[in-house]
């Protein structure tokens, strides 16, 4: 281990790592020798801390978990009070990973579920519960524009919805390594929540 790194610095750049190539390459055609490739981990690190790569693949969700408000809210929404601009700059995060990365970099834990058809349940549950945390965050923003949106609407189920068409724009953009698909979805989203807006609108001034 070189000097001055620390272990947990060496777990944490191992997790890093992996959720990067886990979501590019997808979990399946990563191996452990790309990990520590990548990482410049050396195996005894690597096994010291995971002892297979399901292990890793556990402690990568668990970061993502753990951290979606330090490693993905907090920069998102830095300097934006709007609640439902916060949507848009969440969204607007995930366009960036894509740009950067020539479409082929998109969710993290989007991409895992597509792939794990039938995770065993440790790895299913992390993944339903990185997806609600997600949810939440939306719903946290929703609730806050309460006073715009119609008063009959099911937050949580446009929070959903939200999610839904993330994740369809983000595995379109990828496919196709076209941005603009993604870009036609969240615009699409964007008329739909601003809509609702103006029919809130509408009822009180009428």
């Amino acid at each position: 281990m070189p000097e001055g790194r620390s272990p947990l610095d060496t777990r944490h750049r191992i997790l890093m790592t992996a959720m990067e190539l886990f979501a590019s390459k997808g979990y399946g055609s990563t191996s452990v020798s790309d990990i520590l490739s990548r990482s410049q981990a050396n195996s005894g690190s690597l096994y010291h801390f995971f002892p297979g790569k399901q292990d890793v693949l556990v402690g990568v969700l668990e970061m993502y978990r753990d951290g979606i408000r330090q490693m993905l809210l907090d920069p998102a929404w830095a300097g934006i009070e709007d609640p439902i601009d916060r949507i848009f700059a969440l969204l607007n995060a995930y366009r960036t990973m894509l740009v950067e990365s020539d479409c082929l970099y998109g969710c993290p834990i989007g991409s895992l579920a597509l792939e794990l058809h039938e995770p065993d349940l440790a790895v299913r549950q992390l993944l339903a519960e990185n997806l609600a945390q997600w949810t939440s965050a939306i719903v946290e923003c929703l609730d806050a524009a309460a006073d715009r949106l119609p008063t009959d609407l099911d937050r949580r189920a446009l929070a959903e919805f939200v999610l839904t068409t993330m994740e369809g724009a983000v595995m379109q953009a990828r496919t196709y390594r076209d941005i603009g698909f993604f870009d036609r979805n969240v615009a699409h989203l964007r008329a739909h929540i601003e809509s609702l807006a103006n029919s809130r609108g509408k009822v009180a001034s009428g």
